[in-house]
């Protein structure tokens, strides 16, 4: 990756940012409640001097350190971006607060537009930061580090942590008010519904995806073409389609690398699970969200989270695989159950 278009991704990140943290005060300005990584902060600010803001960029910083503390040497040094984003995100917060500050529903159908509203736009901040793909919030990153040090599952992990930022906020405005206060409804709706928002706007805006931030830049130039990454083929399938017997036959006129279930047991050895766990939870989707979420949410939840984590898994394994020779890769495609 150039300079140039590292530069750009930066600033699709920084845009990200601060959308990010007007969609945050958004939701905050409802006062339905607020995102449950916020809701710490957001309690505190309500009880003592610092702003959101402030207290979002001590907060980040103190799960900065806890990651620190959890990976020892295995904490990588380009993890400490986190410490401006955090600081650069607690601003923004701050300047979309005051922007915000006429933004008072005093009904109650006004509150949860408000909160709708908000969410949607808190996704399509985190939609330009999973494309930027350049570094991390703190939440998401500690999460991460717990996954890497204990082998545990990062769908339960990131229920528990969303879970333990809400009752924490719960305890901490009982303690300090004798009341909830600060912690609502729209605390769960942005925890349940964010996340399926930002992956709606990348699936609806993927050709604007590809169109700001194409695989390969400058492609007529030599030396471009020389730092190119290897070929890639992946070749999607259902069950009883012969993708098995297209993919080797491929494979083999082109003299490639070809992998099936090999990067299945790459992430499973890696991540410390068994490759049958990893294959259904990499593969298996919902019907529908409103059913699921009729049955239980937490489970909905926590499928969504592991799909994600071997999604980004597989995604490292191929980088690894491609580095020096062309590989097919063969993937089945999701199961509904």
């Amino acid at each position: 990756m150039n300079k140039r278009e590292l530069t750009k991704r930066y600033v699709v990140f920084l845009i990200g940012l601060y959308i990010n943290s007007f969609g945050v005060s958004f939701v905050t300005k409802a006062n339905l409640g607020t995102s449950p990584i916020s809701s710490i902060p957001y309690v505190l600010s309500l009880g003592f001097t610092p702003t959101l803001g402030q207290f979002t960029i001590i907060f980040s910083l103190l799960l900065i350190a806890l990651q620190v503390a959890i990976l020892g040497k295995n904490f990588q040094k380009v993890q400490l971006l986190q410490v401006p984003v955090s600081v650069a995100f607690g601003y923004f917060i701050d300047l979309s607060m005051k922007v915000l500050s006429w933004l008072e529903p005093d009904q109650y159908y006004l509150k949860a537009a408000s909160l709708i509203i908000g969410c949607f736009i808190l996704g399509f901040g985190v939609y330009l930061e999973v494309i930027a793909d350049v570094v991390m919030l703190s939440g998401e990153a500690f999460v991460k580090a717990i996954t890497q040090r204990f082998k545990v599952e990062f769908g339960i992990t990131k229920v528990c942590f969303d879970t333990s930022m809400t009752v924490i906020a719960g305890i901490v405005s009982i303690f300090l008010f004798h009341r909830i206060q600060g912690v609502r409804e729209g605390t769960i709706f942005a925890a349940l519904f964010v996340g399926l928002i930002a992956r709606s706007f990348g699936r609806i805006l993927f050709p604007f995806t590809n169109w700001l931030l194409p695989q390969n830049t400058n492609a007529d130039s030599s030396t471009e073409k020389q730092n190119q990454d290897p070929l890639v083929i992946t070749i999607a399938r259902e069950y009883g389609s012969g993708g098995r017997e297209i993919g080797k036959l491929i494979a083999g006129k082109l003299g490639i690398a070809y992998y099936d279930d090999e990067l299945i047991h790459r992430v499973a050895k890696e991540n410390g699970y068994s490759d049958e766990f990893v294959l259904n939870n990499d593969q298996k989707l919902t019907h529908s969200f409103l059913f699921d979420l009729y049955k239980i949410m937490l489970i909905l939840m926590e499928k969504m989270g592991n799909m994600m984590h071997f999604f980004m898994q597989k995604k490292e394994q191929l980088k690894k695989l491609q580095q020096r020779n062309p590989v097919l890769l063969l993937e089945d495609l999701p199961i509904l159950s």
